[in-house]
């Protein structure tokens, strides 16, 4: 494998550096993970199976959450895909279209088509406001398991182990119940909402950052910091989710800590991005609010860069 360019890798080393603090979803980086050639595969394909044919996003909800809070989530969800199109570029399922290319260059004849399925609200905080990753599961349990991604989303007063110091989120696979004599393994992603314990690291860059250059925070496209944020990091995690499921499809590095599909691109959301700096991102003339993809029902939402398979680089909308 022939050396980046000293220039180029020290621009990938900085960035790395400091935009890592923002929206992690993993434990942790490998700096080695980024500092390739660009013209190599960056995220080796580990032969495992990706997730195929229609499959539902299930979202369960933990803790209070607004009926407004909801429907901005899964307005996102919806608009992921191409049969239920924003009608205004760039959309949401164009972003989505980019991981497309992973099933491609797997060889695979399967397709992925993500829908919105059931949405259930846990209230009570029945297992407390102090969640373990093992409980975590058993809150993505509570869903259909055939055939789904189950989220969880938990309320900005929930704390979850590693949440605001190493990660905003995560996705992992686990064994779930029989079904007609059948047990299925389904894919889940829990996302935390960052509104009270720590905006300047999972809501950035709708709130000033807690390290690295600081700058003014951008207006949320729906008025609400915490569950905008959320929206970044569902999307990444989901993006993780189609080409990584079971922790042995795309990757880089330790399987327990992988590079994936949008966290070997952090803190890039648009053409211009360096550290500190989103990107020259699209502004609402009304609302002053920043975004880069439309969605259903009117919808404007932040998605971050893909690491584009075919082009060995971070691909973004605009």
């Amino acid at each position: 494998m022939s050396p980046l360019t000293s220039n180029s890798a020290h621009l990938l080393l900085k960035l790395f550096l400091v935009m890592s603090f923002f929206n992690v979803c993993f434990a942790s980086r490998k700096l080695t993970a980024l500092v390739q050639d660009t013209q190599m595969q960056l995220l080796k394909y580990h032969k495992g199976a990706l997730l195929s044919g229609k499959i539902n996003v299930n979202l369960i909800w933990y803790g209070k959450s607004k009926p407004s809070q909801r429907a901005i989530v899964s307005d996102f969800i919806t608009s992921l895909s191409t049969s239920t199109p924003s009608n205004v570029d760039p959309s949401v399922a164009q972003w989505w279209k980019i991981t497309e290319k992973y099933y491609h260059l797997a060889n695979s004849k399967n397709t992925l088509s993500l829908s919105l399925g059931k949405q259930v609200l846990l209230e009570n905080y029945s297992l407390g406001k102090s969640l373990t990753q093992k409980q975590i599961v058993q809150l993505a349990s509570k869903g259909e398991q055939k055939d789904a991604i189950n989220v969880v989303l938990t309320a900005s007063d929930v704390a979850v182990d590693g949440f605001c110091v190493n990660r905003c989120g995560t996705h992992g696979s686990s064994k779930g119940a029989v079904i007609k004599g059948k047990t299925y393994k389904f894919a889940y992603i829990w996302v935390g909402n960052s509104e009270t314990l720590c905006p300047g690291y999972c809501a950035w860059p709708f709130h000033q950052p807690i390290y690295g250059p600081q700058s003014a925070p951008l207006g949320a496209p729906n008025n609400d910091v915490g569950v905008d944020g959320m929206v970044i990091n569902l999307a990444s995690l989901l993006a993780g989710t189609a080409t990584n499921p079971f922790g042995n499809g795309y990757y880089q590095g330790e399987a327990d800590a992988p590079l994936e599909a949008a966290s070997a691109c952090p803190g890039v959301y648009a053409k211009g991005a360096f550290p500190g700096y989103a990107g020259d991102l699209l502004v609402d003339k009304t609302t002053g609010a920043s975004y880069n993809a439309h969605g259903t029902n009117g919808r404007k939402y932040l998605v971050p860069a893909l690491y584009d398979p075919s082009t060995s680089s971070c691909s973004t909308l605009i």
